[in-house]
């Protein structure tokens, strides 16, 4: 028997899907999410917009996501064009004065084009910066001793820019550039930016779309996934050295947004279609979660 282009019982599995969501949606409404977009979620615009899908659903359904969003590889693609070399120390960007302007202008391209695409799935959303009501106070990294120019470390969290979008129905969504007390402009780490304000909101979950499917004890096993893991365990694998490169700092950074306040973090292959619907309100979920205490 079929019903329009579907048969009966897919039209019962699609009934059973959203029963499943229903407990989530319950355990998560009015509850603040912060999503820190980059990747190669960023650059494919089918992508792009399985994201912006979720994000729309979420608010929908009684979630308040923020949105702190990357650009790194737009960056450097700028950086390329004015014929100079993009350069890393720790997995930190060296800054000029220069860069620091492709990184601004960049960003805020990036930052309106967010906002343009989530306007046309029906969501109401502001882009700012760290500049943007005092949101981030920043001075300088010195990773390692080392001067690498305009970027920032994030001293302190002002939300009340944040708490006013938020209020107003509006999803915040913010590009990572911060002042010092100098009101100098700094250029700040997105994963950083992200736990920051994940932290400053106390929000329920703080996820990170990366392009990768999560945490492997070993990355060339994908029998290895850890699907789940509590705040002891994370820190254990990484005093056995079961994580590098460049999981080792947003594992970190799970850790102490967890430690600050956050009650879970997610990390998730953003190339997967829909992934924030499939971890936030399925059963199984993908990617790894990080939870503060074990289940068990």
């Amino acid at each position: 028997m079929v019903k329009g282009d579907y048969t009966v019982d897919q039209v019962i599995s699609k009934a059973q899907t959203l029963i499943e969501a229903l407990p989530y949606i319950k355990k998560f409404q009015g509850k603040t999410i912060v999503v820190k977009y980059g990747g190669s979620a960023m650059l494919d615009e089918n992508l792009k917009y399985n994201v912006i899908e979720d994000v729309a659903l979420l608010k929908l359904v009684g979630l308040k996501p923020v949105i702190v969003h990357g650009g790194g590889k737009e960056i450097s693609k700028w950086v390329e064009k004015i014929g100079k070399e993009p350069e890393f120390i720790n997995g930190l960007r060296v800054t000029d004065g220069e860069t620091m302007e492709i990184a601004e202008m960049v960003l805020s391209k990036v930052n309106k084009s967010l906002v343009s695409m989530m306007q046309k799935v029906g969501l109401k959303a502001v882009g700012i910066s760290g500049k943007d009501g005092g949101l981030f106070t920043v001075k300088k990294r010195l990773p390692g001793g080392k001067d690498i120019g305009y970027v920032g470390e994030i001293t302190k969290v002002d939300t009340e820019v944040i708490d006013a979008l938020v209020d107003q129905d509006f999803i915040p969504v913010i590009a990572p550039i911060g002042v010092s007390e100098e009101y100098e402009d700094y250029n700040i780490n997105a994963d950083d930016a992200a736990c920051a304000v994940a932290t400053a909101l106390k929000a329920e979950k703080l996820v990170f779309l990366t392009d990768i499917e999560g945490v492997f004890i070993d990355p060339t096993d994908k029998s290895t996934l850890i699907s789940e893991m509590d705040i002891h365990e994370a820190k254990d694998i990484i005093e056995k050295g079961v994580v590098g490169g460049g999981m080792l700092p947003k594992l970190n950074n799970c850790i102490t947004a967890m430690e600050n306040g956050v009650s879970r973090v997610h990390i998730l292959d953003g190339r997967l279609k829909h992934c924030l619907l499939l971890e936030f309100f399925t059963q199984k979920g993908i990617g790894t979660a990080i939870l503060k205490e074990p289940l068990f």
